[in-house]
C-alpha cells in the first residue's frame, strides 16, 4: 500500500490547520446549522437557546455549540448579539423610533442590558450612534444598505466581557472602526 502522499494526494485537514479549525464538517450538518442560523436570522428578537437551536438543527445541544463556532467562528450566542445590534445600528441610523422601542424590537428584554452591551460592542451609547449617523447621514445615502450593514457590522471575536475587563486594563482597541 502507499501512502497518500506518495500518491500525491492532498493532505487530510486537521485541527493544526489554522487556529480553531478542526476537520471539515459533513455537508449534511452544514445545512442544519444553516438552518438555524437562517431561523435566528429571520427572527433575532426572539429567544434563542442553545436548546432551540440544537432542535432546529436536530443535533444534541453540546455537538450544536461545538459545532456552530467550528463553522462560523464564534458561538451562536455572540452571532445573535452581533445580528441584534447590527440591526439596532440601522434602526438608529434609519428610523425615528426610540432608544428603548429600538432595544425591544430588536429583543433585548432591558434597555439597560441594550444600552450597556451596545456600548460595549460599537464603544460608543446608542444616542451617540444615532447622533453620528445623523451627522454623516448624507454620505451614506447613495451606497447599498446591505454594503453598509457589513461595513458597520460589530466584530465579536471575544466575548463581551472579556472585551470589558481589557479595555478596562487598556489592551483592546474599540472593536468598530469608523468607515468614511
Amino acid at each position: 500500500m502507499t501512502s497518500r502522499k506518495a500518491r500525491g494526494a492532498r493532505p487530510l485537514p486537521s485541527s493544526s490547520a489554522s487556529p480553531g479549525a478542526g476537520p471539515l464538517q459533513a455537508p449534511g450538518l452544514l445545512r442544519r446549522l444553516l438552518r438555524a442560523k437562517d431561523r435566528m436570522d429571520a427572527a433575532s428578537h426572539e429567544a434563542w437557546p442553545v436548546e432551540r437551536l440544537a432542535a432546529v438543527s436536530g443535533v444534541s445541544e453540546a455537538h450544536f455549540a461545538r459545532s456552530f463556532k467550528q463553522a462560523f467562528g464564534i458561538p451562536p450566542h455572540r452571532y445573535l448579539l452581533t445580528r441584534r445590534i447590527e440591526q439596532a445600528i440601522g434602526l438608529l441610523r434609519d428610523t425615528g423610533m426610540s432608544v428603548t422601542e429600538i432595544a425591544y424590537a430588536t429583543g433585548w428584554e432591558s434597555l439597560g442590558t441594550f444600552g450597556r452591551i451596545f456600548r460595549d460592542i460599537t464603544g460608543r451609547s446608542p444616542g451617540a450612534m444615532r447622533r453620528e449617523a445623523q451627522a454623516a447621514g448624507h454620505q451614506f445615502g447613495r451606497i447599498p444598505a446591505c454594503v453598509l450593514k457589513a461595513a458597520q457590522r460589530p466584530d465579536l471575536d471575544i466575548a463581551v466581557l472579556e472585551k470589558r475587563r481589557r479595555m478596562a486594563e487598556g489592551t483592546v482597541p474599540p472593536s468598530t472602526q469608523e468607515v468614511l
